[in-house]
């Protein structure tokens, strides 16, 4: 199940395709010009704040966003309009990069109206977009290494090329062999410090053979423990250098072995 291991945060799209409620507004009297007390940013973005949210924290790159929303063309053509019961959850990493930049100002509670520039929507679109936002929750990833970047001195290598530090040592005295069922909370991200998959972050462990995926996995897991949690580097020829539409290049993954099945 883990040959894919981009699933749910690499399938968000920049603009989730939902259907219109029947209740979509009308495009704001301002969608053209931006009131005089707007916000404009360095990199051409406008915000409004429409309502005062009750939270104090502000959502990171690789958190997710419980949102609900509205987008119009700067034409006032609706494109998406996304409103109780329903929400859409994203990685700010992967909207849209002016929607990301203004959800980042945003905290719990918060409603804020941004006009998006063209050159904001990350060729997603023709013309410019304002966007109708109100945060619901931030859902918190897990912290990015602080040596995510390079395999640091303190770390053990194999033979293959994969490296490893304990961050937790494991309470138990079983190792999983090659063909095992293993349980597991996992977090991976590239060296540039994007995650692009974490259970922790689905708030709901994974459970799979170690024969079914990739190389690394299957090699580094067999070396821990019950209750063990340890950071692996792995190499490229480990990971999914055959495999162009998986993340590249070496992976750094937390893993914490709950159970061998």
């Amino acid at each position: 199940m883990i040959r894919v291991l981009v699933r749910s945060l690499l399938l968000a799209t920049a603009l989730p395709v939902l259907a219109s409620a029947p209740s979509a507004p009308e495009p704001p009297a301002d969608l053209k010009t931006p009131p005089a007390d707007a916000e404009k940013t360095a990199s051409g973005l406008v915000t409004k704040k429409l309502a005062d949210g009750t939270g104090s924290e502000h959502a990171r790159p690789n958190d997710l966003a419980r949102l609900h929303y509205t987008v119009w063309k700067d034409d006032g053509t609706l494109v998406q309009h996304v409103e109780a019961p329903k929400s859409a959850t994203l990685p700010l990493y992967n909207m849209i990069p002016g929607w990301g930049e203004a959800v980042a100002k945003m905290v719990t509670g918060e409603k804020r109206r941004a006009w998006i520039p063209i050159e904001l929507t990350g060729g997603k679109t023709k013309t410019g977009l304002v966007i109708d936002s109100e945060l619901l929750e931030i859902i918190k990833a897990p912290d990015v290494p602080e040596d995510v970047s390079e395999v640091p001195a303190n770390a053990t290598k194999t033979g293959s090329g994969l490296a490893y530090r304990i961050l937790r040592e494991g309470s138990g005295e079983a190792q999983p062999k090659r063909r095992s069922t293993v349980v597991v909370h996992y977090s991976g991200w590239s060296t540039d410090g994007k995650m692009f998959d974490s259970s922790v972050l689905r708030g709901k462990p994974a459970e799979f053979p170690l024969d079914a995926v990739i190389a690394g996995w299957t090699e580094g897991v067999q070396l821990m423990k019950v209750g063990e949690k340890r950071r692996f580097w792995i190499p490229a020829r480990l990971a999914y250098a055959k495999d162009p539409t998986k993340p590249q290049g070496m992976l750094v993954f937390d893993i914490e072995l709950l159970a061998i099945k």
